[in-house]
């Protein structure tokens, strides 16, 4: 699939946007998510350096799954272009909890590399989450729900780009009602 800008949102209006396309894999043990990006220049930013830190600042993937666990809840896993991760739980975008270092390096980030081509950055990411986070043994039957990201706040460009729409007036990716199924 391929991200879309809400172009009602300011930020996505009157600058070239990033290309991102994702593919989604699943076996038992893991939901895998490869991202291909090819920003322009203005829309790349690298500065964080640490897993927990604000990766939304940076040029950074997301994906956001509603937890079949317990559906009120969902999680945001968020890894920049070299490979830091962000992760958190809970029911909305006020009530979050960080997910320990413990979890979060149990999510697996393999980069590509950056380059350039042009005026463009191209990289990728897979990003592997296990079943074991949302409290499963196994993702055997279990229907997962929610959207893939792409921003970049601190970007000279900042931009926001989503796998399914987001219908609010300003970039919001915290917003559980616009979750979709997510199939391979």
């Amino acid at each position: 699939m391929i991200l879309k800008a809400n172009m009602n949102w300011t930020a996505n209006q009157g600058i070239v946007l990033p290309i991102v396309l994702v593919e989604v894999e699943r076996t038992l043990d893991f939901i895998q998510v490869f991202f291909t990006v090819e920003e322009p220049q203005e829309c790349f930013r690298s500065e964080i350096r640490n897993n927990g830190e604000n990766s939304w600042e940076d040029s950074c993937v997301e994906v956001f799954l509603q937890n079949p666990s317990d559906p009120q809840e969902y999680f945001n896993f968020e890894v920049t272009c070299r490979g830091c991760v962000f992760a958190a739980r809970g029911t909305d975008r006020y009530s979050r909890e960080t997910l320990s270092a413990t979890q979060m390096n149990a999510i697996q980030c393999t980069k590509q590399v950056a380059s350039v081509a042009g005026n463009l950055i191209c990289w990728g990411m897979a990003v592997q989450i296990p079943a074991q986070i949302f409290g499963l043994n196994s993702f055997d039957g279990v229907i997962l729900n929610g959207n893939f990201y792409k921003c970049a706040d601190k970007a000279k460009n900042p931009h926001y780009l989503s796998a399914f729409p987001i219908d609010s007036e300003k970039p919001d990716f915290h917003r559980p009602e616009f979750f979709q199924e997510i199939s391979e």
